[in-house]
């Protein structure tokens, strides 16, 4: 795992946990609120994110673990947590283009979440599978 992809790990797996307790204790100032905050609807679509964001978070840590004892399995995990990522990115962008609603202090961290793993899915997955060749040709 790239230290790129660590620094992003912990980052953007610390930043959804502590995004969740400022939502949960209401500690977000009402300016930096998304349009229509108090619609209870868009309350419950905000919190239908809760599920998945965490298991991003919880396959984010538990794959920076794995990797630093050594365990192979990381990178199964890594490319689950940066999939989810991207949805959870893609969901919140769709919702907000259907929506009219262009306001760029919840486009930019969602437009990251939707983009940023789309460039490491593609090198975990091909270094994956030169190392299932290097295994193959030396058991060989």
């Amino acid at each position: 795992m790239s230290k790129t992809l660590r620094i992003l790990f912990l980052c953007t797996d610390f930043f959804f946990i502590l995004y969740w307790l400022v939502t949960f204790f209401h500690l977000i100032p009402e300016e930096y609120l998304y349009k229509d905050y108090q619609n209870e609807l868009l309350v419950i679509w905000n919190w239908s994110f809760f599920p998945l964001d965490i298991l991003i978070s919880v396959t984010g840590f538990i794959s920076l673990y794995l990797f630093k004892i050594k365990n192979e399995k990381w990178r199964a995990l890594a490319l689950v947590s940066l999939t989810l990522t991207s949805c959870s990115g893609l969901q919140a962008i769709a919702f907000w283009t259907i929506k009219l609603d262009f306001d760029l202090m919840w486009w930019i961290p969602n437009l990251f979440l939707l983009l940023y793993p789309l460039y490491f899915i593609p090198k975990l997955i091909s270094s994956k599978h030169q190392n299932v060749s290097l295994q193959a040709k030396h058991n060989h």
